[in-house]
C-alpha cells in the first residue's frame, strides 16, 4: 500500500556549513574586532556568545542570513533566553527543532480527516505516516498540508509506492 512519512528536520550539513560560514564572517568583520563574539555549535543546540545585546543581535543576524542562504528553514530555530556569564559577556542558546511535536502530529492528522481525501494519517513517534491506496491522493494529501500548516517546515520522504 503506498505511503509517505511526514518529518520536520532540518539537514544537519547545511546547518553546520552555515555556522562555519557565520563564524568566518564574524571573525572577519570590522564591528567585530576585539570582541569574543561566535556561535558553537553541539547535536540538537547552537549557542551564540557575544560582549553585548547588540553584538548578540548582529550574531543572530549573520546566522539567519547564512541559514537562508544555504536553503536552511529559519523557522527550525528556537531562540533561548539570553544569559550574562562573567564580566559583561552574555550567551544565548538556539536549539534546532526536530520531529513532529505532539500537537503538530494531531493537527496534521486532524487536517487530514477532515479533508474527506481517502488517506489514512497515523502517528509513529516523531513522524506521522499516511497511507492510501492511490498515488494520486497520497500527492493530494501533500499539498494539502503544504497549503494549511505553515507554522512549522515540514518534509515528506519515504514514499513508497
Amino acid at each position: 500500500m503506498p505511503s509517505f512519512d511526514v518529518v520536520s528536520e532540518a539537514n544537519m550539513i547545511e546547518v553546520k556549513n552555515a555556522i562555519e560560514q557565520a563564524n568566518k564572517e564574524i571573525s572577519t568583520r570590522f564591528d567585530f574586532k576585539g570582541s569574543d563574539s561566535r556561535i558553537e555549535h553541539k547535536e540538537l543546540e547552537l549557542t551564540a556568545f557575544a560582549d553585548d545585546d547588540f553584538k548578540l543581535g548582529q550574531v543572530t543576524d549573520v546566522l539567519t542570513m547564512k541559514m537562508a542562504k544555504r536553503n536552511v528553514d529559519v523557522r527550525f530555530l528556537d531562540y533561548g533566553k539570553v544569559e550574562k556569564i562573567g564580566g559583561d559577556k552574555i550567551k544565548q542558546v538556539i536549539k534546532i527543532k526536530k520531529g513532529v511535536s505532539g500537537d503538530l502530529a494531531k493537527k496534521i492528522v486532524r487536517t487530514i480527516k477532515d479533508s474527506k481525501i481517502k488517506v489514512q494519517a497515523s502517528i509513529q513517534g516523531d513522524a506521522v505516516r499516511v497511507t492510501g491506496t492511490k498515488r494520486d491522493d497520497l500527492q493530494a494529501a501533500i499539498a494539502l498540508l503544504k497549503k494549511d500548516v505553515t507554522d512549522t517546515p515540514l518534509d515528506f520522504n519515504n514514499f513508497r509506492d
